[in-house]
């Protein structure tokens, strides 16, 4: 039986964990220390999955008034992938955005990410657009999909 992993807002000591989780996720396309100071500074919400004291997944919101919300980011330690880790981070930020007044949600995916569209389209997330070249450097473009809170 696996043990049930504890969400917790992202401090500045987890960001060391994050980096070898973003390298191992996405490659050259990685989020840097520095990006995650950043969000931090600028007061998005970010949650991390803890085994102990172990950083098995984070993910990140960012506020746009009035009433626009993005994921700005979800990842998972691949040895920790398929225990609904991604799945419970997207429900605690899609909870926040609700409690914080976001009547619409949005994020960006690489195209060529099907299991991470499948899981977002399983929210109530739709396709809306295309960011041609988003990702760099491998130049790949970003599926944008949305999801509208219904009352």
């Amino acid at each position: 039986m696996t043990r049930a992993v504890e969400l917790a807002e992202l401090r500045w000591f987890h960001i060391e964990q994050l980096l070898p989780i973003e390298d191992e996720l996405f490659g050259e396309e990685r989020w840097s220390a520095a990006m995650f100071w950043n969000e931090l500074a600028g007061g998005h919400h970010y949650l991390v999955a803890l085994d102990d004291d172990r950083v098995l997944g984070y993910a990140g919101l960012a506020f746009a008034p009035p009433d626009e919300a993005w994921i700005q980011n979800i990842g998972v330690r691949k040895d920790a992938q398929r225990r609904g880790i991604g799945r419970h981070l997207l429900e605690a930020l899609l909870a926040e955005a609700e409690a914080r007044g976001a009547r619409q949600v949005l994020l960006e995916v690489a195209v060529d990410n099907a299991p991470a569209q499948k899981l977002y389209a399983g929210y109530g997330f739709e396709a809306v657009g295309v960011r041609r070249g988003y990702y760099q450097p491998s130049n790949t473009d970003a599926l944008v999909m949305m999801r509208d809170h219904k009352d």
